[in-house]
C-alpha cells in the first residue's frame, strides 16, 4: 500500500480534528446502540423509497433529495431504536440522488452519502436512487465461479487500468472494466491480451487493486488522471474512474458485474483489494459526517490515530465498525459474486474481527480466499497482541498473510542494499526453506523468529506485487552489469521458489513476460507511460513466459506441492544438505495416494558457481530445468549413483513415478 500521496493531508486532518469531540466515552456509550439487524440507508421501490441511519447522538437527520443540483426534496427522519433514524419519500424517486445531513452539538454537518450507499453520483458524494436489478447482465443470476481445488490456486495480481491502457493490448475499451471482460484481444503480433491471456496462463484467481470508490481522481475526468486506488470513500459501490459512464449510477455497476461474470466464464475467481484500515481523509468521508469520533482510534489529544500512515486508522474492535466491514464484504460476496478479499494493511484490524469476517464469508462460500497484509505503516493505537501481525496469522484459522519472508530471501530486501538467494548471496538459505514449508513449524527449518502459520495455506509466496520496485527493475538496479539472458535466469529462479513452496503463489501482473515500469519504485499516480503493460513484450519473451506457464501447469499436476497441512508437510517433505550457502534441494517423498510422482525432488542454485547434490538413488523424469518446464516430463534422469549438478542461476525438478 503506498503512502505518500496521503501525507500533504496530515495537517488538515489533525487541524479538523480539534474540532472533533472525543471519542473516548461517546464510543463507550455507543457499543449499548448497535442495531442487531443489517443497515440499509437507502431501499428503492416503485412506491416509496426508504431510508435510514445510524448516527446515535444526532439531534437531527435529514434527508436531501438531488436532480442534478437542484434540490427536489428535503425531511426530516425520526428517531428510532438502537441509535437509528428512519424515514421514506412517498413516490417513485428513481433516478434521483440523495444525502443525510446531520445536525450535533447544533451544528449541521457537511452533507454526506452515508456509509452504506451502494450506487453514487460522480465522485461519491451522494447516493443514487436506482433499481439494483437493473444492474444485472443476462445470466447474472446464475452466474458463479468455477469449484478450485486447494493445491490449484494461484493469484495474478492487476491492476484494471495496466492490463488494456496500452495499444498494444488490443482492447475497444481501454482502462475500463468492460475493456478487460473482453474476450479474443490480441496483441499486434497476434497473441492473446487481457482475460484471454489469463486463461492461456492457467491461474485460478485474479487479484484486482481497489475496486471500490476512491477520492484521488476526478471521475469526470478519469483519463486524465491514474491511481492505484488506496484512497476509499464509499465502500460499497464501484469507483467511477472505470466506468464508460461515470455519470450515470446503473453503468459502473452492470459494468463491474460484466467483467466478474467474464471472469467465471472463462474460469476465473474474482479477488478484490479492500481497504477498510483507513478512509482518504476523515472529514470528507461518511464516518465522520454521521458519527464523528467513533469509527476511527482517536488519541486522548482528540486527533487522529494513523497506524496506516495516511492520516487516520479505522477502529475494527468497535462494534458498529466491526459490523460494517462484515456487511460490507457480504454485500460485495452477494450483489457482486466475489471470490475472496486481499486485506490492506491487515494488521490494523483486530484478530477478533477478522475471525468474525472469515466465519460470516464462508458461511456464504465455503471456498472464499482471504488473505492481506501482515503489517502496519506505523503502530496502530491498539494492543499488538490483539492486531492481525502476520507473527499472528496462525491465530485466524482460514486467513493467510503475505509472506515477506520468502520475498525477502528470494530476490533481497526492500532497501535494495544488497540482493537475495537469486544474487548468490549468502544469509537466505533458512528465509527460503521457511517459504518452502509455508511458514509452518518444521524440524530442519531453522528459524529466525518464529514460524507464523498453522497451515501452509496461510503463507501467501512471493516475490513482487504492485508496491515497489517489480522484479525486472529490481533486477536491473542490483545487478546493472548482467546480462538479459543471465537476469531473465534470476527470474525462472525466483518464481521456482514461489511455485514450489507449500504457500499459495502469488505473481504480479506482467512479471511473466519482463514488465517494466521504467525504473520506477512507487508508480502509484504515474501515467499510462509507467504503469501500462507493452504486450510486445509477450512476444519479445516468448521462452519466459512458456516457462511461467508451465511451472502454474506443474504446480496444478502435482497436488504434493500444496500439501494442506502442516503435519503433512512435516510427513513428506525434507530438506537435502548443501555446505553451498546459495543452494536449497528438497524431497517430497511417500506421495502414494497424494500425486502421481511417488517421490518429487527440487534443487536450486542462486549461486555463481555449479553445486552437486545428493539426492535418492532411482529413475526419475526431469519435469523442469532453468529454461524448460513440462509436468509429465521432458527426458529421463537415472540417479544411479545419487548425484546430480545443478548449473549456476537454475534450478531443476524431478519426479519418481
Amino acid at each position: 500500500m503506498n503512502i505518500k500521496n496521503f501525507l500533504k493531508r496530515g495537517a488538515a486532518i489533525v487541524a479538523a480534528a480539534a474540532t472533533v469531540a472525543c471519542a473516548s466515552e461517546e464510543a463507550a456509550e455507543h457499543e449499548t446502540n448497535i442495531p442487531t439487524t443489517p443497515i440499509c440507508e437507502m431501499a428503492y421501490s416503485a412506491e416509496r423509497t426508504e431510508f435510514e441511519l445510524w448516527s446515535p447522538d444526532a439531534e437531527r437527520v435529514e434527508v436531501v433529495l438531488y436532480n442534478g443540483d437542484a434540490i427536489v426534496e428535503e425531511f426530516d427522519l425520526v428517531a428510532a431504536e438502537k441509535g437509528l433514524w428512519r424515514g421514506a419519500a412517498e413516490g417513485d424517486h428513481k433516478g434521483l440522488y440523495y444525502a443525510f445531513r446531520v445536525t450535533r452539538d447544533g451544528k449541521a454537518l457537511k452533507e454526506t452519502a452515508g456509509i452504506f450507499a451502494k450506487a453514487l453520483d460522480v465522485n461519491g458524494n451522494r447516493g443514487a436512487i436506482i433499481d439494483m436489478r437493473d444492474t444485472d447482465p443476462e445470466g447474472w443470476s446464475e452466474d458463479k465461479a468455477r469449484k478450485v481445488q486447494p493445491s490449484e490456486i494461484v493469484i495474478y495480481e492487476m491492476h484494471y487500468r495496466d492490463m488494456t491502457a496500452h495499444a498494444s493490448a488490443g482492447s475497444s475499451h481501454p482502462g475500463k472494466y468492460i475493456g478487460m471482460a473482453e474476450r479474443g484481444t490480441r496483441s499486434k503480433e497476434g497473441l492473446a491480451t487481457g482475460i484471454d491471456h489469463l486463461v492461456e496462463m492457467g491461474v485460478t484467481h485474479v487479484h484486482l487493486l481497489p475496486t471500490a470508490d476512491f477520492g484521488s481522481i476526478d471521475e469526470s475526468k478519469p483519463t486524465d488522471q491514474y491511481n492505484w486506488g488506496y484512497e476509499p470513500k464509499n465502500y460499497n459501490a464501484p469507483e467511477g474512474t472505470y466506468s464508460t459512464d461515470p455519470a450515470t449510477p446503473e453503468v459502473r455497476i452492470r459494468e463491474l458485474k460484466t467483467l466478474v461474470k467474464a471472469m467465471h466464464d472463462a474460469g476465473l475467481s474474482v479477488v478484490l483489494d479492500v481497504v477498510y484500515n483507513h478512509t482518504t481523509t476523515a472529514e470528507n468521508c461518511g464516518f465522520e459526517l454521521t458519527v464523528p469520533g467513533y469509527f476511527y482510534r482517536m488519541r486522548e489529544d482528540g486527533t487522529f490515530a494513523d497506524g496506516s500512515g495516511c492520516g487516520n486508522e479505522t477502529a475494527s474492535e468497535r462494534p458498529m465498525m466491526r459490523k460494517y466491514m462484515v456487511e460490507s464484504l457480504e454485500y460485495w460476496v452477494k450483489e457482486y459474486h466475489i471470490d475472496g478479499f486481499r486485506f490492506d494493511l491487515m494488521a490494523i484490524h483486530d484478530i477478533e474481527t477478522m475471525n468474525l469476517i472469515r466465519q460470516r464469508l464462508e458461511a456464504l462460500n465455503p471456498d472464499i480466499l482471504l488473505y492481506g497484509e501482515g503489517w502496519a505503516a506505523q503502530a496502530p493505537l491498539y494492543d499488538e497482541d490483539k492486531l492481525a501481525f502476520k507473527r499472528y496469522t496462525y491465530r485466524m484459522p482460514g486467513v493467510a498473510a503475505f509472506s515477506d519472508d520468502i520475498r525477502d530471501a528470494l530476490r533481497g530486501t526492500l532497501d535494495l542494499s544488497k540482493g537475495g538467494f537469486i544474487h548468490g548471496v549468502e544469509g537466505n538459505k533458512e528465509g527460503v526453506k521457511f517459504g518452502i514449508v509455508g511458514g509452518v513449524e518444521h524440524p530442519e527449518v531453522e528459524y529466525r523468529e518464529a514460524a507464523w502459520t498453522a497451515s501452509p495455506a496461510q503463507h501467501i509466496s512471493y516475490v513482487a506485487c504492485h508496491d515497489d520496485h517489480n522484479l525486472r527493475d529490481r533486477l536491473e538496479h542490483i545487478s546493472p552489469d548482467a546480462s538479459r539472458e543471465e537476469l531473465q535466469q534470476m527470474v525462472r529462479l525466483a518464481h521456482l521458489g514461489v511455485f514450489t513452496s507449500q504457500g499459495i503463489p502469488f505473481i504480479f501482473a506482467g512479471e511473466e513476460m519482463y514488465r517494466s515500469k521504467l525504473g520506477e519504485k512507487n508508480t502509484y499516480n504515474l501515467p499510462d507511460k509507467y504503469n501500462a503493460i507493452d504486450w510486445a513484450l509477450k512476444s519479445e519473451n516468448a521462452n519466459l513466459v512458456e516457462y511461467h506457464k508451465g511451472l502454474i501447469a506443474m504446480r496444478k499436476a502435482h497436488p504434493a506441492f500444496a500439501l494442506g497441512s502442516a503435519e503433512a508437510v512435516r510427513e513428506h517433505l525434507s530438506f537435502i544438505d548443501t555446505d553451498n550457502e546459495a543452494a536449497v534441494g528438497f524431497v517430497l517423498d511417500n506421495l502414494d495416494g497424494i500425486d502421481l510422482a511417488k517421490r518429487i525432488v527440487v534443487l536450486m542454485n542462486g549461486s555463481r558457481e555449479a553445486v552437486e547434490f545428493a539426492i535418492p538413488e532411482g529413475e526419475y523424469k526431469w519435469i523442469c530445468d532453468g529454461e524448460v518446464v513440462e509436468p509429465r516430463g521432458i527426458g529421463r534422469y537415472d540417479a544411479k549413483d545419487g548425484k546430480i549438478a545443478v548449473a549456476p542461476v537454475s534450478g531443476i525438478v524431478l519426479a519418481a513415478f
